[in-house]
């Protein structure tokens, strides 16, 4: 197997634990910010979109005109690493349009990654990242940072009441 695939395999497994959780939860319950909270459904599954976006896809083969179709400058910004969850619905999309961003962005990148080639995968990512420095990390990180999120996710679905999924 090669070493695109495991990436790739880890991001799919990551994606289903994910997507476990979050049709778990009402969408009635996406913009609750629990007492001493610091996040919300809504903006975790955002994130998630806007990071799969930056990590598999801007970092890995830069941006494209058609990309603002699949995730737009404004979601970006509203889901970015510095942003901060707003209690009030009306700041975001809906959370189906958030789901739809989630969904498409995960689709297109499982399209496009299979074209990369072996040694493409130890290029540097075309864009600076903190922990990432190659390509193939890029898809690495993808999976681990999703994992943490929906750690996050886990625990808001405690504090909103839910009993824990196994």
């Amino acid at each position: 197997m090669s070493r695109l695939q495991q990436a790739l395999d880890q991001i799919v497994f990551a994606r289903r634990y994910s997507v476990q959780m979050i049709d778990s939860i009402p969408v009635s319950e996406w913009f609750r910010l629990p007492p001493a909270g610091v996040s919300h459904i809504a903006w975790q599954v955002g994130h998630l979109a806007m990071a799969q976006y930056r990590l598999t896809l801007e970092r890995v083969r830069g941006r494209r005109p058609e990309d603002a179709t699949l995730i737009s400058d404004a979601f970006l910004k509203l889901f970015g690493r510095d942003s901060v969850p707003a209690a009030d619905p009306a700041c975001y999309p809906s959370p189906e349009e958030i789901r739809q961003v989630f969904d498409n962005v995960h689709q297109q990148m499982l399209q496009e990654a299979p074209l990369l080639s072996e040694a493409e995968l130890d290029q540097p990512v075309l864009t600076p990242h903190s922990l990432v420095k190659t390509k193939l990390w890029a898809f690495l990180w993808c999976s681990h940072h999703e994992m943490i999120h929906v750690g996050q996710i886990g625990l808001l679905r405690r504090q909103l009441g839910q009993r824990p999924l196994w």
